[in-house]
């Protein structure tokens, strides 16, 4: 997917400026490897909650377009195209709540 993508898109910049690892490594602390495990990839959570805020999107406005969007995919860290919505909405206020 990324090769049909124009590198020059601002979410993709934007994508490969933010340090992805410093959310793994601060939000992993909270699963234990061999119990509990995120349900969701990390980067997925954090980029909607982020996608949300930059395109003021509500919770499900950001979940349907993240599925439209193959931008918004692989700035979520997705290498191939998704059929799937990402999550329920309400997963998304459930993480802001927190």
């Amino acid at each position: 997917m990324l090769l049909q993508l124009d590198p020059n898109d601002p979410l993709l910049k934007l994508s490969t400026a933010i340090p992805w690892h410093h959310f793994e490594e601060a939000y992993s602390v909270h699963y234990q490897k061999t119990v509990d495990a995120p349900s969701k990839p990390i980067r997925l959570m954090v980029g909607l909650l982020l996608l949300k805020q930059l395109e003021d999107l509500s919770e499900e406005a950001v979940v349907v377009q993240w599925n439209r969007n193959p931008y918004y995919q692989v700035f979520c860290g997705m290498r191939e195209y998704q059929r799937e919505l990402p999550c329920h909405s309400t997963e998304l206020v459930q993480l802001t709540v927190m």
